[in-house]
């Protein structure tokens, strides 16, 4: 397996790349990344030939007229065949697949058109005549061809054009060393591939804390009334924070949690969310808030401790830059970005955060703000009942335990590159990786879904063994922070050893593997797991002769057994 904490990545193009993977090298900000370069212009011969072995991705980055013959006779304004560019589009695309089976991540940029080329012009789009018509379809086809695989992800080269505002094209960088765009195109592309690189390793941020006054909506409530608020409208600033409240429903729809860490009265707050016709959040889409005059940084730890989320998991936008600077120092880990003053480049600025890029959503993800609350009136229920086994029966949990398959795959591997504070070892793997261990002979894994009389929580937890006849193994036990302490964790344990029973097998093993983040793991396996701890050793074991005690208070359904 690849060390996914060195980020190494194998760099094969059409053209000079050494801008890119300089810029790369020298750039500080996380995850980071050491580029492996090949000899640019042998494309075909790399994906045919390449050994990418301890790499943890590859990027490729061609120009559309080195792939296709074909189209460079288009460009050359000869009549040409679009089917044949479509079939030596394919033949390209077949071999990128080929290539991805020997690396987790493949990263391809979309074909865009040379910087000096006019063609048709007004008439470039016309259906199977014009050039830019072409490149669309080529680009289409492409993302046909990848839709299969699952660890192929093609990235949209327009949008490093558009960031660099006119300064994309160096004609003197290609004629005097093969180097096609600008510095400000090759550092579009690379923060891209960083965002990918951290969304694929479990590192998007999770929730949005945010401010009021200003923020969502222009004025200060209090003074003004919600009435008076600068809020849609005809006004130019209405309609930014309007436009602002969209983008923002946008990412709480993906499964973004968003919170409320506003000085004001809450009263009044909550009464112009709920009284003001032009707001587009409602109160049902923020999963919780603080809104009082105390510090903020003091409000947002207590929302952090009651969602259950770590501060790296955090962004806080706020217009006022000394409560900017207030939580960040008292949250180095979160993501407190300089805010813009005029509210009409609030959305730009949004946009402008790529901490919230997912490879994929999943129905979980589109859920996460009713999951979360309905936590919430979980612990409000456990305020009432003294003993925890009773609030835990109160519950009346049913967790529903199924083998991987394709249709829990993608939540599967999202919740395995995440969850970091119930995680024994923190393995991370692509969907391609997680589905080759679980299909190799003696491997097993389970999915746990989690429900009770409050909600559906989804699929929440993960258990891997490895196994042969004298001894299993614990290669993944993680759960998500939303159902911990509810003896979920007591029960994946107990099926593991009821697999190892029916297989004879007398030795089960937990090697726990500490990371910064994972203390709580650590504390249940010590305290309440029932494991025997070899300190020396951080190794957790079970003797199989004897039985696992059983969770009386949660029901049990298998779907299916992958044996």
């Amino acid at each position: 397996m690849p060390n996914k904490s060195n980020h190494q990545g194998l760099f094969i193009s059409t053209f000079n790349v050494q801008n890119l993977t300089d810029y790369l090298l020298n750039d500080a900000t996380l995850p980071s990344i050491t580029p492996i370069t090949t000899p640019y212009g042998q494309v075909i011969h790399q994906l045919l030939t390449s050994s990418n072995e301890q790499k943890l991705f590859s990027f490729i980055w061609t120009l559309p007229q080195a792939i296709s013959e074909t189209f460079a006779k288009l460009l050359q304004g000869e009549e040409v065949e679009f089917q044949k560019i479509m079939e030596e589009v394919i033949e390209f695309s077949h071999l990128v697949v080929k290539h991805a089976e020997s690396v987790p991540y493949t990263f391809v940029a979309s074909w865009i058109l040379p910087g000096t080329y006019r063609g048709l012009g007004f008439n470039d789009l016309k259906y199977n005549t014009g050039i830019a018509n072409c490149l669309l379809q080529m680009n289409l086809e492409l993302s046909r061809q990848f839709a299969s695989s699952n660890n192929i992800y093609l990235l949209d080269a327009q949008k490093w054009i558009e960031k660099s505002e006119g300064e994309a094209f160096n004609p003197k960088l290609w004629y005097m060393s093969k180097t096609p765009f600008s510095q400000n195109v090759f550092k579009a592309a690379a923060a891209e591939l960083k965002s990918a690189l951290m969304s694929l390793s479990g590192g998007t941020r999770k929730i949005i804390f945010l401010d009021l006054d200003d923020t969502l909506w222009g004025g200060i409530v209090g003074d003004i009334g919600w009435e008076n608020l600068q809020l849609g409208g005809h006004h130019f600033a209405g309609e930014a924070f309007v436009d602002f409240q969209k983008n923002l429903k946008t990412l709480k729809n993906r499964g973004i949690l968003l919170a409320i860490a506003s000085k004001n009265d809450e009263e009044t707050a909550l009464g112009a969310i709920e009284k003001n016709p032009e707001m587009i959040l409602t109160r049902n889409d923020f999963v919780d808030w603080e809104i009082n005059w105390s510090d903020k940084s003091e409000n947002i730890a207590k929302m952090l401790q009651r969602i259950n989320l770590g501060s790296q998991s955090a962004v806080f936008i706020d217009d006022n830059p000394v409560e900017r600077a207030r939580v960040k120092e008292a949250f180095p880990e979160m993501l407190v970005p300089d805010w813009p003053k005029d509210s009409m480049n609030y959305s730009k600025a949004l946009h402008h955060l790529t901490c919230f890029d997912t490879p994929f959503v999943t129905a979980e993800d589109m859920q996460r703000t009713q999951l979360y609350k309905a936590e919430n009136k979980r612990n409000e229920s456990r305020s009432s009942i003294q003993s925890i086994d009773d609030w835990i029966s109160s519950l009346k949990t049913v967790v529903t335990i199924e083998p991987l398959t394709k249709e829990n795959l993608q939540r599967s591997v999202q919740l395995l590159n995440k969850t970091n504070q119930m995680n024994l070892t923190t393995r991370r793997l692509s969907d391609a990786e997680l589905e080759q261990w679980a299909r190799e002979q003696n491997h097993s894994l389970w999915t746990f879904r989690v429900a009770d009389k409050f909600g559906d929580s989804g699929l929440t937890g993960i258990l891997s063994l490895q196994y042969d006849a004298a001894k299993a193994v614990i290669i993944d036990f993680l759960l998500s922070c939303r159902v911990m302490g509810r003896k979920v964790e007591e029960l994946m344990l107990s099926h593991a050893v009821k697999f190892c029973k029916s297989k004879a097998i007398k030795l089960l093993e937990a090697q726990f593997i500490e990371t910064p983040k994972n203390k709580p793991c650590r504390e249940f396996f010590q305290t309440k797991s029932g494991f025997f701890f070899d300190e020396n050793r951080n190794l957790f074991t079970w003797n199989c002769n004897e039985l696992y005690p059983k969770i009386n208070q949660i029901e049990i359904q298998e779907k299916m057994s992958d044996e």
